[in-house]
């Protein structure tokens, strides 16, 4: 293993044991960063800020959102370099992140959510799969890959929530209503036996009896779209960020659903729902002391 190489290796490491990264983001970031070295001969302790914004120029082909990206896992590359005292500076510090613009994923409405869901055939094991799937994305505004290893001992049916394992493995309760309480025993009921006893515990399998990729619930999703005749392009995001909406449209918290979505920021939350800052600042100076 070459020096790049072994880096790479521990970088990799630090991001998946010491900042509890998900095992999609440390690949991301990760492949990020050996493209990177791909490119740039240099060594990493010896990379200028002239190599970044050369490579960053390189790549002009790449969206705004996909350069901030891109930085991002270079600055936390080097920022890593530094804490091991392999350097002394970042040579991104200097580089401007591009100008984002604000960014809202499609949004359905209650009526085309209503829609989707019941274009699910019932008559299969796989079609009380989909429509459990759906009901859990939309009821409890979960990510894919929430959904995806959500887990049948984390889903206390008779007491209506869920246990999530979310970004950086943080756990959370969301409250699960009683429609997706009725889909998902009907789901069980017919769900296929496990393929080997590490899936027994994994809620949604594939016709194999293993665990349901990401893959197959986004083209899961996209087939119920077309069947319900909706022509927007959504994704199992969709569902989350219609979920959110449709609570704040409805008087929800904004801190709740906050808490609900796993947000660290409420202003990622306030991107999520629509919901400019003024309205939750009001809220709060309406009820303060000393208005």
């Amino acid at each position: 293993m070459d020096l790049k190489s072994k880096i790479l290796s521990d970088y990799s490491y630090y991001l998946k044991i010491e900042r509890a990264m998900s095992p999609n983001t440390v690949a991301s970031y990760s492949t990020d960063i050996r493209e990177f070295f791909e490119v740039v001969p240099t060594l990493p302790s010896e990379v200028s800020t002239k190599d970044i914004t050369d490579y960053l120029a390189a790549k002009d082909k790449l969206s705004k959102r996909s350069q901030a990206r891109l930085l991002s896992s270079l600055r936390s590359f080097f920022d890593w370099l530094v804490e091991e005292g392999d350097r002394k500076d970042n040579p991104c510090e200097t580089v401007d992140s591009p100008k984002l613009g604000r960014y809202l994923p499609e949004v359905l409405s209650v009526g085309e959510v209503a829609s989707i869901l019941e274009s699910v055939d019932l008559s299969s094991w796989n079609g009380k799969r989909d429509r459990a799937i759906l009901e859990v994305l939309y009821g409890c505004g979960l990510r894919v890959s929430e959904a995806v290893n959500l887990k049948i001992s984390h889903v206390y049916l008779e007491e209506g929530f869920v246990r999530v394992v979310g970004k950086g493995n943080k756990e959370r309760l969301v409250p699960i209503g009683e429609i997706a309480v009725e889909a998902i025993r009907n789901y069980l009921e017919a769900r296929p036996d496990p393929a080997e006893p590490r899936y027994d515990d994994i809620l949604f399998l594939n016709r194999f009896g293993k665990s349901l990729s990401r893959v197959a619930m986004f083209n899961m999703v996209k087939k119920q779209a077309m069947a319900a005749g909706i022509s927007k392009e959504i994704s199992p995001h969709t569902f989350r960020h219609s979920f959110a909406t449709h609570l704040i449209e409805n008087g929800a918290d904004l801190r709740v659903v906050q808490e609900m979505l796993g947000h660290e920021s409420i202003l990622t939350t306030e991107i999520y729902t629509h919901i400019d800052s003024s309205t939750w600042q009001r809220a709060i100076l309406d009820y303060h002391p000393r208005k």
